[in-house]
């Protein structure tokens, strides 16, 4: 089989028509034509169009007509699917009860190794209001604090349980 009768064969298996397969690897349809009725050769351009139109055809086969036209497919392995784990939210790996808190080498003494106006916690892991861990005593509201008149936010973050997250500046 001849490299013109092997592209009519492409074109064949395509089920398009000669245009149609022209316009589908961006020829023009006379070469079609004239490479099917065996008056011209087609270029090594065209068959790559060929090719990159059609991966499933051997380069093998289009270029010398040896072996089969289309690559065997490779036997499939059913594999069980997994249900998609997600991946843990940031809060989630934070132990909040000891957040921030680091044993020191004597093992007596616990510090807090970031800059904080929270004191560690005790050893009983006493309950503690939200004023407290703001800093903020129970009667004051947190901006009336000094602490937070001498600071001023500059950036706020939001994460969202689908991993997304928003970052805000004033």
């Amino acid at each position: 089989m001849n490299l013109n009768e092997r592209i009519s064969k492409i074109i064949e298996y395509s089920e398009l028509s000669s245009s149609e397969f022209a316009d589908t690897i961006d020829v023009q349809r006379s070469n079609i034509s004239h490479i099917t009725s065996g008056r011209n050769k087609p270029s090594l351009d065209f068959l790559i169009k060929i090719k990159e139109r059609f991966p499933e055809i051997q380069w093998d086969w289009l270029i010398k007509g040896e072996g089969e036209m289309l690559i065997k497919p490779e036997p499939e392995i059913i594999v069980e699917k997994q249900k998609p784990t997600s991946l843990p939210d940031l809060f989630t790996l934070i132990d909040d009860d000891n957040f921030g808190i680091t044993e020191s080498e004597d093992s007596t003494q616990k510090h807090i190794p970031r800059e904080s106006k929270i004191s560690a916690q005790t050893p009983e892991k006493e309950k503690i209001s939200d004023f407290q861990r703001l800093g903020v005593q129970e009667n004051q509201t947190p901006l009336q604090t000094p602490e937070n008149q001498k600071s001023k936010i500059i950036r706020i973050v939001m994460f969202y349980d689908n991993g997304k997250f928003e970052s805000f500046e004033p």
